[in-house]
């Protein structure tokens, strides 16, 4: 196998696809089936929860995609046999992806319209679960989308919120075969990221990728070229992620805009290492990204991209090189999970079903809904690689 289909090559041509499962979300069902689908697909780098059973769980559906490579190459996807890389997330400090939303059931009054459950999009919600009678928020599934809270008639759905713990990363990184790690951050808090960043320095030279995701913000250029400053030893590979509008990308085609807006911003920062866009993507994310000229193509291979592409972090690490002006490219989160929701709500459906038989279903299990699942994740992940595919 050639390296013309690594992640990292992905990520030098223009057209790196990353799926988030989401810092916070913790439920292996979904977490498992996402990864099998969105791998088979084509995706480059699967993010989850630094949760040591997370990533246990992504780990064997990436086992599994490596048994289905042939069946998924036969079925025109876009898996080519190398895996994608493993990434967890890390905070500096509170963020709303490191959170979840919380309530007593038992004081919802009983004429209450349920507003909460119904704008839920990953169903976390639950009022007398058939499964284990249970009303309120099924921890493992909420990702901190905070939809719930302003909606409530009463006001009282509240968060709490987490943070990475510095002496637990090196354990986690060493131990448990992560590739990649993405550190979210606000501006000013440059002490913080420092802190955290010593706890990960040792083990940079076993990463892959590095990402430090950040939201748009007063003086956010001055301190990502802070944080660009700080960075030492340097990763093989550096992503500045445009956390546009997060946790949103299902909401509306609309959204994706405020990521598209601060990936113009941080290319013109002309930081070393690559631009990849995040928060509110979606299906429209790549035309847009296409008609503004923003993604990387076959006909840009000139002497000038030739030439960066050989002096990129990919081949010289130390010092870096100046960015391309151009998307590297895209996470997906809570879109690429929503377009798999029915397939996922079908096979949860057969594990409440079929307890007394067994207990659960894995999505390899169901031949018709795996490759339903492929289906709509390479309806996502062909968007960007279309050019590479034909």
């Amino acid at each position: 196998m050639t390296d013309m289909f690594t992640p990292l090559q992905s990520l030098k041509e223009g057209h790196w696809f990353k799926l988030i499962c989401g810092a916070s979300f913790q439920h292996l069902p979904a977490v498992r089936s996402l990864t099998l689908a969105y791998t088979l697909a084509g995706a480059d780098c699967i993010d989850v929860a630094a949760d040591p059973a997370v990533i246990a769980a992504a780990q064997e559906a990436l086992q599994v995609a490596r048994n289905l490579d042939r069946e998924a190459q036969e079925r025109g996807f876009g898996y080519k046999g190398n895996l994608p890389f493993l990434m967890v997330s890390l905070n500096d400090g509170e963020d709303p992806h490191f959170r979840k939303a919380e309530f007593n059931a038992t004081e919802c009054p009983k004429d209450c319209p349920r507003p909460c459950e119904k704008i839920c999009p990953a169903q976390a919600i639950v009022f007398n679960s058939i499964k284990d009678n249970y009303s309120g928020v099924v921890s493992q599934k909420c990702y901190g989308c905070g939809r719930c809270i302003p909606i409530c008639p009463y006001d009282i759905i509240y968060t709490s919120s987490y943070m990475s713990t510095p002496g637990a990363i090196a354990p986690l990184v060493m131990s448990t075969g992560v590739d990649a790690v993405e550190i979210h951050t606000q501006v000013g808090r440059y002490a913080e990221f420092q802190r955290l960043w010593q706890a990960i320095s040792p083990w940079v030279d076993k990463l892959k990728v590095v990402a430090i995701s950040c939201p748009d913000g007063k003086g956010m250029i001055d301190y990502l070229h802070a944080l660009n400053d700080l960075i030492h030893p340097r990763p093989k590979a550096l992503i500045w992620q445009t956390d546009g509008r997060p946790m949103s990308g299902d909401i509306g085609d609309g959204t994706t805009l405020a990521a598209v807006k601060l990936g113009q911003k941080v290319l013109a920062a002309k930081l070393p290492g690559y631009v990849q866009l995040a928060g509110g993507t979606n299906s429209y994310t790549v035309a847009k990204l296409k008609a503004m000229e923003l993604l990387k193509g076959k006909r840009q291979g000139d002497k000038e991209t030739r030439r960066q592409g050989e002096n990129s972090p990919l081949v010289s690490p130390s010092p870096y090189p100046p960015l391309s002006p151009s998307i590297s490219g895209v996470a997906y989160g809570s879109y690429a999970r929503v377009l798999l929701s029915p397939i996922l709500e079908q096979l949860e459906h057969q594990e409440v079903s079929n307890t007394n038989v067994k207990a659960t279903v894995r999505l390899e299990e169901d031949d018709i809904l795996l490759w339903q699942a492929v289906e709509l994740a390479h309806s996502l992940v062909s968007q960007l690689k279309s050019q590479q595919e034909r």
